[in-house]
């Protein structure tokens, strides 16, 4: 049985159902059924302008984000697949803070679920600092599907780890 490191916070019952999809060659299939296509956010813009739009519906009245970019320098050994980082700077006679977000570039090829589920996360990080109680409930009030999406990507991440290959394309 392969070792599934990106799922060991799971029941054992559901990592045994991944050992069989695993065992039996089916994981990859499983989840190009259930995610058919990639999105087709393909530039930094048009990342920063889907991002935009998510804060717009949901963080209206949190501080604005000054970038947000693909980068092929996030580390999935690192566990990091977005990271949201705040830049402080003097201005004047005050603090001022620009925030940026990350997302891996891998996500660049990904369905549109998962790069919506880690642009999520690193918006909640805006209001929620700690992944706590009410970091995820702000989550899952902007993707319903969150927690779901966070265990597909687990899955990719796992699928990816064990054969090396994309299912949605690759630069």
């Amino acid at each position: 049985m392969p070792t599934l490191k990106y799922l060991t916070a799971y029941p054992d019952t559901l990592q045994a159902q991944v050992s069989g999809l695993i065992e039996q060659n089916r994981l990859g299939d499983t989840l190009r059924r259930r995610y058919p296509e990639p999105h087709g956010i393909r530039t930094d813009r048009a990342l920063y302008d889907y991002v935009q739009d998510l804060k717009d519906d949901y963080l209206r009245q949190a501080a604005p984000v000054s970038k947000v970019a693909f980068d092929s320098k996030i580390q999935i050994i690192q566990h990091a697949l977005g990271l949201h980082t705040a830049i402080s700077r003097v201005q004047g006679s005050r603090l001022k803070a620009k925030h940026e977000i990350r997302i891996a570039s891998l996500f660049r090829d990904a369905p549109l679920p998962f790069l919506r589920m880690i642009a999520v996360h690193e918006l909640a990080h805006l209001k929620e600092k700690e992944h706590d109680k009410a970091f995820y409930k702000l989550c899952c009030w902007m993707e319903p599907e969150y927690h779901q999406l966070e265990f597909d990507v687990r899955l990719y991440l796992t699928w990816l780890d064990l054969s090396g290959e994309r299912l949605w394309g690759g630069d």
